[in-house]
């Protein structure tokens, strides 16, 4: 009888693979050209621009800095940092609005919500602690504690004031019911961490990416995994949604950022290059599309042509790994955060 399951078991896994081998061989013959290739045959060159200059340089924070995001307003920024603060910024005038002493400094994420009325942070605690920015406490409080992870918390944003998504080391997403306190959904298909997730447009939908190699689509409303697409060869540190919804950057240790597209279920692109060997930390895109923003362990963030596939620039300016950046909602600025403890606007 066990011999049985075990020849049955065998031969299953057997069709499997072959099943595989004909999805791939059907995808390949329909890749019928490249995206470099494509925009090499067209007239798609650059305008000739000057290289970003750093605008602002925001100084407060004490120790490393592992994440910043930016407020809808186009003015504030979050940034947490492992000095134990959550500080909240006046990007024009580079006062801080808001600082927020935190129950744990071993923070590796912050958010700002889309009404600009709340913040979260996450990280070695596996809680993610919610702040009213509207509080009248001096210092600000926290005002919810959502703790259902069994693993750290690597990324948190906000749906609205009253939903939150969180990825965590537990190889697992919630959804969140902020007011209530308690888990909506759970997303389970990662077989590694998940270090970090992206939401859609359109707010029905996410991507993460994980320790496990893979970047998921997931619904949101049902909880299930759409898509799952491969290419990287190892952990998958940083996703963001290209502007139209229908496409992803991802960056990873392997020293490569590459593109996806959600329509035809492949990879578009890598952007690599053979002098940078060192992993990725965050990726964001202009609000065109047209550039791909990467944060580096070397201490650079270099700029990418996301269409022809080849570095811009190489924009220099911290003493440490850049740990985070991100692209203002107006896209007329673009921020980098450091182990240096210093935040950077680019313009």
């Amino acid at each position: 009888m066990a011999d049985d399951i075990a020849d049955r078991v065998k031969q299953l896994r057997k069709e499997c693979e072959q099943l595989k081998e004909q999805i791939k061989k059907s995808r390949e013959e329909m890749n019928d050209t490249t995206l470099k290739q494509y925009a090499e045959s067209e007239d798609v060159n650059l305008p000739r621009g000057d290289k970003f200059k750093i605008r602002r340089t925001l100084k407060g924070h004490l120790a490393k800095i592992y994440a910043m995001h930016w407020a809808q307003d186009k003015i504030h920024l979050v940034s947490a940092s492992q000095d134990g603060k959550l500080l909240v910024w006046d990007a024009l005038t580079t006062n801080k609005v808001h600082a927020i002493p935190l129950r744990s400094s071993w923070v590796m994420t912050c958010a700002y919500s889309p009404s600009g009325s709340f913040v979260a942070c996450g990280g070695l605690d596996n809680i993610c602690s919610v702040y009213n920015l509207r509080s009248r406490d001096i210092p600000i409080r926290v005002c919810r504690e959502l703790n259902a992870h069994t693993g750290y918390l690597s990324c948190c944003r906000f749906l609205n004031d009253k939903q939150i998504v969180t990825s965590s080391g537990d190889m697992t997403c919630i959804l969140w019911d902020i007011e209530a306190g308690s888990k909506i959904r759970e997303f389970n298909d990662h077989t590694g961490d998940v270090m970090s997730l992206s939401l859609s447009p359109d707010k029905n939908s996410f991507i993460s990416g994980a320790c496990d190699a893979t970047a998921k689509l997931w619904d949101l409303r049902s909880g299930k995994c759409q898509q799952t697409f491969q290419g990287h060869e190892t952990d998958i540190n940083s996703v963001n949604y290209f502007p139209n919804g229908y496409a992803f950057g991802t960056g990873s240790d392997d020293a490569s950022c590459r593109l996806f597209d959600i329509r035809a279920d492949r990879e578009l692109a890598m952007y690599a290059h053979e002098n940078i060997l060192c992993g990725i930390t965050s990726v964001a895109f202009s609000i065109s599309g047209r550039y791909l923003f990467a944060g580096y362990d070397d201490f650079n963030c270099n700029v990418w042509d996301t269409l022809k596939g080849e570095r811009v620039w190489a924009l220099e300016g911290h003493d440490n790994r850049v740990s985070c950046l991100g692209v203002s909602s107006d896209g007329m600025a673009m921020c980098t955060g450091s182990w240096d403890s210093l935040l950077k606007i680019w313009a």
